[in-house]
């Protein structure tokens, strides 16, 4: 026996292979064969405790003691493993976002919206395909075109254009073209569902839908059928929108690579169109769709809207249901709407919210949008340093800063760091619930099924997260209520907080690990032609804010009009 200290610098690239080697080793000699020589499971053990991945000391006596305890653990282990736990179980033990005191927006009734008049059907096809929510709906409500009509409209669209962007796993035409004649019938007969009514939508296939496949984007549950309606399915409609594809996702909500190909971004076909909410985003914005709907967990909804020049809401945590929904970090995951403007994202967000006696874990709360607003009466902030920083698209949002002075906007510079918060370290609870999400596929070793395999792909990711133990979890959660609380003082001062999407303060993952909203907006193309974005923060539960600061800019820039040349064209 002998102590050993290992730094992390080295277990990080040994521990997926050696150490789980080891560990398994050692579980399997205890159990295949209990009379064996102790000397044998002596070696194991010290070499196993020498190689200590959880970066502690201990001495041979303490390591003799610990042996003994580990068969127990082990057997528990194994009961725990035994039991059939579905995807969708969350644990007992729920994340709350709140800080201490905060109090939660009395609950609201549905804004009633205004469809405008006058709004003629274009002569030129990739027009309608890019009409907003409010034009499309009053096509429909005036009779200048049927839902039945528009839904195939765009069904025809997704079928024309998939398979140069691969941004469907499943077309639900059937279904759709059956809810498409109800809602004609419906609207004929005077029953009105509102402005989302004969409405064509997409849905990432991470939510399940009865009669369909729902892949979670991964090889291993490609001809998964669940029968069961997601909670935002139902809700949208209810609200009286079509269904029309299941779109596609990065495998297992991470990246654009899904298990048939790799989702394209339609402004640049040699680029992915970045994920996980990949062809939520590319179908959008194709205007192979109106809308579609993604989910956040690190990034999914902002960085592929940055990458297709859509606008992306991340709403609060707990703001919409969760039900039906493939999860990945139930401390973490969060559905939102992905459209080609604010605006369009206020409508279906209030669509989407509001209670599901399916989802146990869901924050009902009032949502009042106010439309125009006057810049120079809200409290808008900035992250002074990461727009200094220098970085690619740095130009592109000092111009956001300009264009929202112009507006009337005090800008106050803020920052978000706070040294003593190790944020990117906290990584981990994300990385523990996933793998306890995906335990069964690690286990079943069906996860060589996924196409991406390499060190920062999630079958090595679920794999290492063994060794990220129940204490460093909970301390990590307990950092994440500081967090929470410090973030929470510094963005009370604010209505808003400007943002580069991808610069400066892990703003990204802090704001995920808060539950924030944010709405990110294209402002700008690089030089390949790829789009950019800017980021509007907001309070817990004020979408509302950020959604009306978001539609202003958008009103005095246009970025969110433009539309790829390849998807724009009859031919």
């Amino acid at each position: 026996m002998y102590r050993s200290r290992l730094t992390s610098r080295w277990i990080g690239p040994m521990r997926s292979t050696l150490f789980m080697t080891i560990l398994l080793f050692s579980c399997t000699a205890r159990e295949s064969a209990p009379d064996a020589d102790p000397q044998v499971n002596v070696v194991i053990d010290s070499t196993y405790y020498a190689m200590n991945p959880m970066d502690l000391e201990f001495d041979s006596l303490e390591q003799v003691m610990i042996d003994s305890g580990m068969a127990d653990l082990i057997d528990s282990y194994r009961a725990i493993r035994a039991y059939d736990l579905p995807n969708g179980t969350p644990p007992a033990v729920q994340f709350n976002p709140l800080p201490y005191g905060f109090r939660i927006p009395e609950p609201t009734p549905p804004v009633p919206w205004v469809i405008p008049d006058g709004i003629a059907k274009p002569a030129w096809e990739p027009d309608l395909a890019f009409m907003s929510i409010p034009e499309l709906a009053s096509l429909i409500h005036s009779g200048e075109i049927s839902c039945l009509a528009l839904t195939e409209f765009y069904l025809n669209r997704l079928k024309k254009f998939d398979p140069q962007l691969h941004c469907v796993v499943t077309l639900t035409e059937a279904h759709a073209i059956e809810q498409a004649k109800k809602m004609d019938t419906e609207l004929a007969a005077g029953r009105d569902r509102g402005i989302l009514h004969g409405i064509p939508f997409g849905a990432k296939d991470l939510f399940a839908f009865p009669d369909y496949p729902t892949t979670w984007g991964a090889g291993a549950y490609r001809d998964q059928v669940i029968d069961q309606t997601a909670g935002v399915i139902r809700k949208l409609e209810e609200a009286g929108a079509i269904l029309v594809a299941k779109t596609t996702l990065g495998a297992l909500a991470m990246g654009d690579v899904w298990f048939a190909d790799t989702t394209r971004n339609p402004w640049n076909l040699e680029e992915g169109s970045s994920g996980s909410s990949a062809g939520s985003a590319s179908a959008t914005a194709a205007g192979l769709v109106p809308f579609a709907i993604g989910t956040e967990t690190w990034g999914s909804i902002v960085s592929p809207s940055t990458r297709c020049g859509t606008t992306g809401l991340r709403p609060t945590y707990g703001r919409i249901t969760r039900s039906g929904a493939m999860a990945l970090s139930w401390s973490m995951d969060k559905v939102g709407p992905i459209c080609r403007s604010a605006a369009d994202c206020a409508i279906v967000f209030d669509a989407l919210r509001g209670p599901d006696p399916d989802d146990k874990t869901l924050i009902d709360a009032g949502f009042s949008y106010p439309g125009a607003v006057d810049l120079s009466k809200l409290r808008i902030g900035y992250l002074k340093s990461a727009f200094e920083s220098g970085y690619e698209t740095s130009d592109l949002d000092k111009a956001s800063l300009r264009v929202l002075r112009k507006l009337g906007a005090e800008l106050v510079p803020v920052e978000l760091d706070n040294e003593g918060i190790p944020t990117y370290a906290l990584s981990i609870i994300l990385e523990a619930e996933a793998a306890a999400a995906f335990d069964n596929l690690t286990r079943s070793n069906r996860d060589t099924l996924l196409v991406s395999q390499h060190r920062y792909a999630w079958p090595n990711l679920f794999r290492t997260a063994r060794f990220i133990t129940a204490v460093e979890y909970i301390q990590a959660n307990r950092i994440r209520l500081e967090l929470i609380e410090d973030y929470h003082q510094k963005f009370k001062a604010f209505d808003v907080i400007v943002a580069p999407s991808f610069q400066g303060s892990d703003q990204l993952l802090a704001t995920n690990l808060t539950g924030n909203p944010v709405v990110v907006v294209p402002n700008g193309f690089k030089e390949n032609g790829s789009p950019s974005s800017i980021s509007f923060l907001g309070n817990l539960f004020d979408e509302g804010t950020i959604l009306a600061v978001a539609s202003a800019y958008q009103e005095a820039t246009g970025f969110h009009k433009k539309r790829p040349v390849l998807f724009s064209r009859i031919d």
